[in-house]
């Protein structure tokens, strides 16, 4: 059982990327969830509605730092006869009344009426090659806000960014800045607040993943405790074995960002130590 959920972890990624971009899964084919029409298609693309991921399970939105938000919530891929099912993070960034949301995570009803209360949705923005799977279902429900995406990001149903976010352009709030990875065969990025001593948000390429929450599943929780997945500000070795990134980035990381915090699309925020974590990480992971 071990080796077959080993392998459908590895096919977790490329499932989930298979998500984002098509923005429907064989399991939510038959989810009790409503197509909607999207709004900001490719006009040259036939297909002119998705089915959205539906509103899993997911905790309350929490203030982890002044206008930084952080909610918890469940994701899950069905493959070959395995249920995997895991968590993911939301980050909610406020600018005065706008709000940007990062590794987008759908809410319930009564979690958007939350969402509401701190504001608008102005920016919507997506930093990791196998998330985005609800990106357009908060582009369709906020019809003024802007998908903000990292060059070469696509999704197959003809959902486009709006803008593109590179690390010498506008960003959607004062003091972010992008670091873009180099080395990864597929687009990914971390984003960089300037606040409480430098805070930065990742998706999949640096997780913290210190204990499995009320979102896994039962086998799921038991296959990441056996793998050693479930380490601090830790760099997985599926990640890399699907993106190839190689140790300079993450030197280059260290090297040019100050940080104390990290915000991650998988597991606890990491606050004060997320330097020294890094970079007992990288060392770990890259011996040479």
């Amino acid at each position: 059982m071990k080796i077959i959920i080993c392998t459908a972890l590895l096919v977790l990624i490329n499932a989930s990327f298979a998500v984002q971009i098509n923005d429907v899964s064989s399991s939510e084919k038959t989810a009790e969830s409503m197509a909607h029409k999207v709004t900001n298609f490719d006009q040259n693309s036939p297909l002119k509605q998705i089915q959205f991921t539906p509103a899993w399970p997911h905790g309350e939105i929490r203030e982890i730092f002044k206008d930084i938000f952080f909610v918890t919530g469940t994701n899950k891929i069905h493959h070959e006869g395995a249920n995997i099912q895991t968590s993911r993070n939301m980050i909610i960034v406020r600018n005065a009344s706008d709000l940007t949301l990062i590794n987008t995570v759908r809410l319930s009803e009564d979690g958007l009426k939350q969402l509401n209360t701190l504001g608008d949705v102005a920016h919507i923005v997506r930093i990791g090659a196998f998330h985005g799977r609800d990106d357009a279902f908060y582009r369709n429900h906020y019809p003024n806000s802007q998908l903000w995406a990292l060059k070469d990001m696509a999704y197959d149903s003809g959902l486009k960014a709006d803008r593109e976010i590179t690390p010498e352009g506008n960003m959607p709030f004062p003091n972010l800045s992008l670091f873009a990875f180099e080395t990864s065969a597929l687009s990914e990025g971390i984003l960089h607040i300037d606040q409480d001593g430098g805070i930065l948000i990742s998706c999949d390429s640096i997780q913290n993943i210190t204990s499995t929450d009320e979102f896994y599943n039962v086998e799921t929780a038991k296959s990441f405790e056996d793998q050693g997945f479930v380490k601090a500000a830790n760099i997985t070795p599926i990640w890399l074995g699907a993106t190839h990134t190689s140790k300079a980035d993450f030197t280059r990381l260290l090297k040019t960002l100050d940080f104390k915090h990290l915000l991650t699309a998988h597991g606890e925020p990491l606050l004060k130590v997320a330097h020294e974590k890094v970079l007992e990480t990288v060392k770990r992971v890259f011996p040479q």
